[in-house]
């Protein structure tokens, strides 16, 4: 949810189709449907399913795996995914996401990178106050059922793999272990 309003920021104007890949329970999705014509969630986990569709109305949400749905290639004004790529194969999912992308189109992921360097740690510790506080003030917490599985990919590999695959891709990185691809 602390990456939201940044993530809306991005939606270009006019967006026709939306994407939210790894949509859990349904809240950016919803917060789409906003600034989209059509907003598509998808998610693996039937349960973040069933909670999405049983608390949006709006939005359409798809259960399944995103890599092989059926989706429209260049079907997506604006694509956004947060916290979900590290549960699929990050290349075949940037490549996907790609895909589904319409020309000019928006794609921002956000995403846990595995801490491998002594900058990555000394970030970690650095922001660790900060963090406590802003958690406990939003009382942040994880919605119940959501998948969880830790990220294997460095911050460098992701940097270096989207870099590649997605040229002019601006990297960023965050508290928690977290990046932004945009």
């Amino acid at each position: 949810m602390a990456r939201h309003p940044g993530i809306l920021r991005a939606v270009p104007p006019g967006c026709r189709a939306a994407l939210d890949v790894g949509c859990g329970d349904g809240l950016l999705a919803s917060k789409l449907a906003r600034r989209s014509r059509q907003v598509v969630g998808v998610d693996a986990s039937s349960t973040m399913v069933a909670r999405a569709s049983a608390t949006y109305a709006e939005p359409t949400f798809l259960e399944g795996d995103f890599l092989t749905l059926d989706l429209p290639a260049g079907g997506f004004d604006f694509i956004c995914s947060v916290t979900a790529v590290h549960h699929m194969d990050f290349e075949a999912a940037l490549l996907r996401m790609r895909e589904l992308l319409r020309p000019g189109g928006v794609l921002v992921v956000v995403g846990l990178a595995r801490e491998d360097s002594a900058a990555d740690r000394a970030r970690r510790v650095a922001a660790a106050p900060l963090v406590r506080t802003v958690k406990a003030l939003r009382r942040a917490v994880e919605p119940e059922g959501m998948p969880m599985a830790a990220p294997t990919m460095s911050h460098r590999e992701v940097r270096e793999t989207a870099a590649r695959l997605l040229p002019g891709v601006r990297y960023r990185w965050h508290v928690l272990r977290r990046y932004s691809l945009t």
